[in-house]
Formats: structure tokens, C-alpha cells, sequence
């Protein structure tokens, strides 16, 4: 029993301890670009180089550490974030993989990038843009939106960062509005919030050491994100795997086993075990399971596994191996959509859905309502412009075997590509 306990203890370490992967998000000039930059700066974590060249372009002056990260031409010349730019810095206890997300709407399909993979997310609320004579302080529309799109899509941790607190002669009773807001906010939506943190980015309070003051008396941002766990696939329930590559050993004629690569989305498998490929619906037992060039004798969630089976079957890229009747293809399902293109999203139009590896053709037979970011209320919709969020009904050209999004973001997850125009138009989560 002890041993048992002793290994679950493990689990629960490395997983405490494993690289956490988290996005910034918010309105433009809220400053993470800056708050990445100071993460970088305060653990050293930039080159001797950038630097240099960092100290040469400001002349003298404080370095803009948001340069940092605004890589492309165009940010540095707009002063915004277009692209996700992915940074990695660690500290004594803990590794870290930072997504620098738009804060623009234009660019709110690369927040939903970023987010997708994400373990946590860093909502940054500008203090300064915020009437604080109000006693009820009303949130911007981008920290809804990034809060709910970071929600649906399933993020584990939620963390408000309350910047530029320096610009504030008394930020204790500002902080404690903002604070209340976000509270209420999150309740409403049904976000469980990890923390809410007064930082300053540009001045490097409560960043990465405690804030030293009477009225904030919590850990750091670095504290809370050091105290975060990384998300993990889960190792329970049914074996789930789409089928990414079939590749065909040997040469010449005769039999000659085939090996079914992906990468495990939910469960476990071993040799042995009888496995049902979807949609075809045929089983076959697992004669062999591969890892890395080695032969294993099981595979789990996050691992790539190749599967060796013990007959021949028509499997291609897009199938599922699953735990047999576990899953059931189906042409109809409801969903969460995320709409992403300028071009909105309408009733009985065709569009591309990609689900695992496997494109098909699919149309949203109604739209039964939209989100109202500002009430979180639902309204009638006959249409999904930019950015808005729905709850919709698409039907597929061909089966395909759906989860469930709350349950597995693998299985339950398709974007939509527009097929005119080949843009990436929206985020569908399966209900």
C-alpha cells in the first residue's frame, strides 16, 4: 500500500513540477509583451547580445523589454503583437514555455493558438484604462473575451494580472475594485480563478519578488505560476489515438506488418488488448506496440505509440483506434464555435472541418444563439460576425468519431477553414 502511495506521490511531484506552458492575453498596450520581457529580464534569461543591443537602442533610457518579444517588423513599428511569440525562461524550481498572445481582436484567432496548448493563462486587466471612480467597475470587452475563449477552451488555470499599479499614487483601493470586478465576473461565467495579482510590469513590482506593501500581503506572479500544475492527458478511460502516419516496414512481397503512428489522446493500451478503428468500425488485437524505435508493451495518454496489430487492415491518416464501443461516429453534433473570420459565419454554408488528422466537408445547420460577452447572457443570432461565440449545430459530409470537448481536447475539438479563401474561420468544441 505504502508503495502505491509512494508512486502516486511521484506522479502528483512531476506533474507539479513539469514545464508549465502559459499564454499572456488582453487588451493591446496592457503590457505583456512587457511582463513576458521583465519574466525574461528578472531570470536571466536573455543572451549577453540581445542585451547589448537592447542597452545601444535605448540610448541611455530604461530598455523597452517589450522588444523582447514583438519580433516582426511590424510590431515593433505598430507597437502591437500580431503573431504568438513563444518564449522559454526557467527558475530554480520550475521550466516554463511562454505564449505572447495578440491582444488586437484582429489577431483573436492567435490567442486561440496559443491557448489550445496551454496550461494556464496570464489575462493582463490595465488598471489605467479603468474608470476607478465607479463603485462597480465595468472590465473591457478584450478581458471578457479572452477570459471566456480561454475558459471554452478548456485552460486549466486562470490568472489575472493587475498591471501598472505604479501609475497609481494609492493603488489599494483601485486594486481592491478590480479585483471584485474580475470575482463577480468569473463567478457569472462559472471561471474558476487561480489568482488575481497587482503587478507593474515596467517597474518589476510583485513580478517575480513580493510586492512590498501593507495592503497586498499574497505571492508574486512568479510564485503563483511556480505553484501551478501542467495539465496531463488523462491516463483514465476508454484508449483513445488518432492515427497521424501508417508507415510499411520491409521490402519485397508476402506479409508485411504496418505500424500505426499518433500520438495517445486519452487512456491506455498494451499488447494484447483488442482495439476497434473508426469509422470502418473492424477490430483487431494489438500484436505489437512501438516507442521511440523501441518495442514497448504499453503506451499512455501524451505518448506517441506505434500500433502493430494482429491483422490487416484498411487504416489511413485520419482515422481513431479506439477501446471498442467506446465512441460512435455520427454526421451531426452540437458545439461551441468560436468564429474567427471577418467573414461571418452563416446557416447552411459550406465550410472545411479538420478533426484529429481527418478533413471532411461540414455546414452549420442553425445557430441557436450567441454569447453576449458584456451580460454573458444568451441572445438570438442568425448570424456569427468576428469574434463572437455561439452555440451552433453542424452536420458532417462523413461520420467521425466525436467526444465530448469537456472530456477529451482532442477528441472534442475541429477548427473550420474557409474553402475559398483557405483562412482559418473558427474553433468548434463539441458539446
Amino acid at each position: 500500500m505504502s508503495a502505491v502511495l509512494n508512486n502516486a506521490a511521484a506522479a502528483d511531484a512531476d506533474l507539479q513540477h513539469r514545464a508549465l506552458r502559459f499564454l499572456t492575453a488582453g487588451s493591446v498596450d496592457d503590457g505583456k509583451s512587457t511582463l513576458i520581457g521583465r519574466l525574461l529580464f528578472d531570470s536571466r534569461a536573455i543572451l549577453a547580445d540581445q542585451l547589448d543591443t537592447l542597452e545601444r537602442r535605448a540610448a541611455g533610457a530604461p530598455i523597452d523589454l517589450s522588444l523582447l518579444t514583438d519580433g516582426l517588423e511590424a510590431e515593433r513599428e505598430q507597437g502591437i503583437t500580431i503573431d504568438v511569440a513563444y518564449r522559454y525562461f526557467a527558475t530554480k524550481s520550475r521550466k516554463f514555455i511562454i505564449a505572447d498572445a495578440p491582444g488586437h481582436e484582429q489577431y483573436t484567432r492567435n490567442m486561440v493558438t496559443a491557448a489550445a496548448g496551454s496550461d494556464a493563462a496570464v489575462v493582463l486587466v490595465d488598471i489605467t484604462k479603468l474608470d476607478l471612480t465607479q463603485d462597480e467597475i465595468t472590465l473591457l470587452p478584450q478581458t471578457r473575451r479572452h477570459s471566456l475563449l480561454a475558459h471554452l477552451l478548456r485552460v486549466p488555470g486562470i490568472v489575472f494580472a493587475v498591471n501598472k499599479i505604479d501609475a497609481l499614487d494609492d493603488p489599494a483601493p483601485g486594486f481592491a475594485k478590480v479585483a471584485a470586478a474580475l470575482n463577480k465576473f468569473a463567478a457569472e461565467a462559472g471561471i474558476e480563478v487561480n489568482a488575481i495579482v497587482p503587478v507593474s510590469a515596467l517597474r518589476g513590482d510583485n513580478v517575480t519578488s513580493p510586492l512590498a506593501a501593507d495592503w497586498y500581503q499574497g505571492p508574486s506572479l512568479l510564485q503563483v505560476l511556480e505553484s501551478l500544475p501542467a495539465a496531463e492527458e488523462a491516463h483514465e478511460g476508454a484508449f483513445l489515438q488518432p492515427i497521424q502516419y501508417v508507415a510499411k516496414e520491409g521490402e519485397g512481397t508476402g506479409h508485411q506488418p504496418r505500424t500505426l503512428w499518433g500520438r495517445v489522446a486519452q487512456g491506455s493500451v498494451r499488447v494484447g488488448d483488442e482495439l476497434q478503428i473508426l469509422p470502418s468500425g473492424e477490430k483487431a488485437i494489438v500484436a505489437e506496440l512501438r516507442k521511440a524505435g523501441e518495442t514497448v508493451t504499453n503506451g499512455e495518454a501524451g505518448q506517441s505509440i506505434g500500433l502493430v496489430l494482429d491483422r490487416q487492415l484498411d487504416v489511413s491518416r485520419g482515422d481513431w483506434a479506439v477501446t471498442p464501443g467506446s465512441a460512435a461516429p455520427t454526421q451531426s453534433f452540437a458545439a461551441t464555435l468560436a468564429w474567427l473570420d471577418t467573414e461571418a459565419a452563416q446557416p447552411g454554408r459550406k465550410y472545411w472541418v479538420r478533426h484529429g488528422n481527418r478533413w471532411v466537408q461540414a455546414r452549420i445547420s442553425a445557430i441557436e444563439h450567441k454569447l453576449d460577452i458584456h451580460t454573458l447572457e444568451e441572445r438570438e443570432a442568425e448570424a456569427l460576425q468576428v469574434n463572437e461565440i455561439g452555440h451552433v449545430r453542424v452536420e458532417l459530409q462523413q461520420p467521425l468519431p466525436l467526444t465530448a470537448y469537456v472530456d477529451n481536447r482532442v477528441g472534442g475539438a475541429l477548427i473550420v477553414v474557409d474553402p475559398t479563401s483557405n483562412r482559418t474561420s473558427g474553433a468548434l468544441l463539441v458539446r
